[in-house]
């Protein structure tokens, strides 16, 4: 097996199959619904296909995912019991990170992949019935990178990175840092758009209800320790709340 350790420590062994870059993150796009190729890909936009056809790979040859196709003729793919194992792992890495990694820079703003966490991460519950169209405005990105489209229908969600053509029912604009910022926990959404730094626009039930719509990062709720800009904001949201 290439790229082998050489060693019988569990570990070790693990890391042989889950230790290549992009993997993990793969296991935890599968993790969050993400079955077929092209959602992969949109989960993960700096991913290169080539790459995500040799993680797949590896991935099915160590027995983590299985691949099938579905009555539509389109291939799918599902974690199998080894994989479904990694569920909680990848979930506790998570919660790792938002307590001990970096802070962001830069070049780790990425709008694709947050509109993308965005939503899988919707309370539908909480959303009225019919059609709901929001637009997002990255107010600080190059313009080919500033628009996207989260449009809701009955339940289906769909990300759109051109204009759907339905008028948007709420419009979001924000610079990016501070609605990621929010998104992760490190500030108050509802008192951000409160105070207009994410502007928010439509109906007033409409914009009334939007924070309501957004359950933010799944691990939003966990503290963070590592000093640093990140864990100032979020102290300073809590002290205020």
């Amino acid at each position: 097996m290439k790229n082998n350790y050489g060693q019988y420590c569990p570990i070790a062994l693990a890391s042989e199959v889950l230790g290549e870059r992009w993997t993990i993150l793969i296991i935890f796009a599968l993790c969050s619904g993400s079955s077929r190729f092209n959602r992969l890909q949109r989960a993960l936009p700096r991913i290169s296909a080539s790459t995500l056809s040799q993680r797949l790979r590896t991935l099915e040859e160590s027995r983590v995912i299985s691949k099938r196709q579905n009555a539509e003729g389109a291939i799918e793919y599902k974690l199998t019991d080894a994989g479904e194992d990694l569920v909680p792992i990848t979930k506790q890495m998570g919660q790792w990170g938002q307590r001990w990694a970096r802070d962001l820079e830069v070049e780790d703003l990425d709008p694709r992949h947050l509109i993308w966490s965005v939503h899988l991460r919707l309370n539908l519950d909480g959303m009225p019935s019919g059609r709901t169209t929001i637009q997002f405005e990255f107010t600080d990105v190059r313009a080919i990178d500033r628009f996207y489209w989260i449009v809701v229908n009955e339940g289906k969600v769909d990300v759109c990175l051109k204009h759907p053509g339905y008028d948007p029912n709420v419009c979001v604009a924000s610079e990016i840092h501070r609605f990621i910022d929010a998104w992760r926990g490190f500030r108050s959404m509802e008192n951000e758009v409160k105070s207009g730094r994410i502007k928010v626009t439509g109906r007033p039930e409409m914009r009334n209800a939007f924070t309501g719509w957004m359950l933010l990062s799944a691990a939003a709720h966990v503290s963070r320790q590592r000093s640093g800009r990140e864990r100032t904001l979020q102290r300073r949201m809590q002290k205020s709340q």
